[in-house]
C-alpha cells in the first residue's frame, strides 16, 4: 500500500539559513503520526511544504501521491488542515461555516446539507446550529473545525497544534476524534506541545534545528533513552538535558 507521506532528504533554505536539513520519513495510510519539536525546530516549515504552500529547495516528497513540486494545487485538492489558531469564521453560524468549507472544499451543492447535518449530529451541536460560532466554547469550536477539515473525505489531514488551550477533558474527546478517523482511513499528521498527546501517535519524530533526531513509537522512544515519559524524550533531544 502506497504510504500517504513520503519525503527523502528534502531541504529547504532561506538565504544561507537551513530551515529544513534533509529530513527522510514515510507516513502509513491511516497512521497518527506526531510531527514534534521545538519552537524554531523547522516544524512548521516542513508542514507548509507538504500542504502544497512552499516549495522546497532541494529532495523529495509525494503526499497522498502527489509530488509536491509538480502537483501542488492536487494535494490541496485531497488533504484536510486545521491550523493552531481556530480557522472558522466566527461572525458566521455554526451551517454556514460547515456550508463554506463544504463549498471551498469541493463538494456537490447536494451533498452539502447532508454533510452538515452528519456533522451536527455526530457532535451533538444541534440545538446551537444556527448560533454564531464566535459564541461556542473553545473546545466545541475546535472539534467543529476538525469535523469540517474532514468533510471532503480527505486521504490525509495536517492538524497544527490542534488542541492548544482546550481543557484535559476536551483534550481527551478530541483525540477520540481523530482515532475514529484514522480508524476510518485517513491519515492523521499532527503537530502538538502537549507531550501526553504523543503518546497516543503511532509513531512520533522529533525535530531539533531542522534536523530529525528521532523517529519511532513512543514505547520505543522511551526504551531507546531509558525514560518513562515522551516528556523526558524531548527533554534529552530537543533540550539537551538530562532527567537523571
Amino acid at each position: 500500500m502506497e504510504n500517504a507521506v513520503h519525503t527523502h532528504q528534502l531541504t529547504k533554505k532561506f538565504g544561507s539559513f537551513i530551515a529544513t536539513d534533509a529530513i527522510t520519513f514515510d507516513v502509513a495510510q491511516g497512521e497518527i503520526f506526531g510531527f514534534l519539536g521545538a519552537n524554531g525546530a523547522g516544524k512548521t516549515t516542513a508542514m507548509r511544504m507538504l500542504c502544497g504552500l512552499l516549495k522546497p529547495s532541494s529532495g523529495e516528497a509525494t503526499v497522498a501521491g502527489f509530488d509536491v513540486y509538480r502537483q501542488s494545487e492536487k494535494i490541496k485538492q485531497n488533504i484536510g488542515y486545521m491550523s493552531q489558531r481556530f480557522s472558522l469564521y466566527e461572525d458566521l453560524t455554526v451551517r454556514e461555516n460547515i456550508r463554506f468549507y463544504g463549498g471551498i472544499y469541493g463538494l456537490r451543492r447536494a451533498d452539502i446539507p447532508v454533510k452538515t447535518d452528519q456533522i451536527l449530529r455526530k457532535l451533538g451541536i444541534e440545538t446551537v446550529a444556527d448560533s454564531l460560532v464566535a459564541s461556542l466554547p473553545l473546545g466545541w469550536k475546535q472539534k467543529l473545525a476538525f469535523s469540517v477539515a474532514l468533510i471532503h473525505e480527505p486521504k490525509i489531514v495536517f492538524l497544527d497544534e490542534p488542541t492548544g488551550g482546550v481543557d484535559p477533558i476536551t483534550r481527551r474527546q478530541f483525540w477520540d476524534l481523530i482515532y475514529e478517523a484514522a480508524h476510518g482511513g485517513t491519515t492523521v499528521f499532527v503537530t502538538t506541545h502537549y507531550m501526553d498527546e504523543a503518546e497516543y501517535c503511532h509513531r512520533v519524530s522529533i525535530m531539533v534545528d531542522g534536523k530529525m533526531k528521532a523517529l519511532d513509537t513512543p514505547s520505543g522512544l522511551k526504551t531507546a533513552y531509558n525514560v518513562d515519559s515522551m516528556d523526558a524524550v524531548f527533554q534529552i533531544l530537543a533540550r539537551g538535558t538530562s532527567t537523571k
